[in-house]
């Protein structure tokens, strides 16, 4: 069973256009640096919507929320576990 970190690594690598292979990244290494620019960062967040059932909030909008696999996987977490169970 992948983790969610796994999952976002898996995510990173289909649709977020990285000038490197996400394998080679660093959980804290800068994803603006490794090539993910505002496109991507929009399949990205879809992705990760519909994978996790979840809805990223207009203040986590931000830069910064996916400026590393270890911050993308702490918000999509912290929203898994406040999501009302179904």
């Amino acid at each position: 069973m992948l983790t969610t970190q796994d999952e976002i690594r898996e995510i990173l690598a289909e649709n977020g256009r990285l000038a490197v292979p996400v394998t080679t990244l660093d959980d804290n290494a800068d994803l603006f640096a490794a090539g993910l620019d505002s496109l991507a960062i929009v399949n990205v967040l879809m992705t990760l919507e519909e994978r996790f059932e979840i809805e990223l909030p207009d203040e986590m909008l931000q830069r910064r929320s996916f400026s590393s696999i270890a911050t993308i996987t702490s918000v999509v977490s912290d929203l898994v576990e406040r999501a009302p169970n179904t």
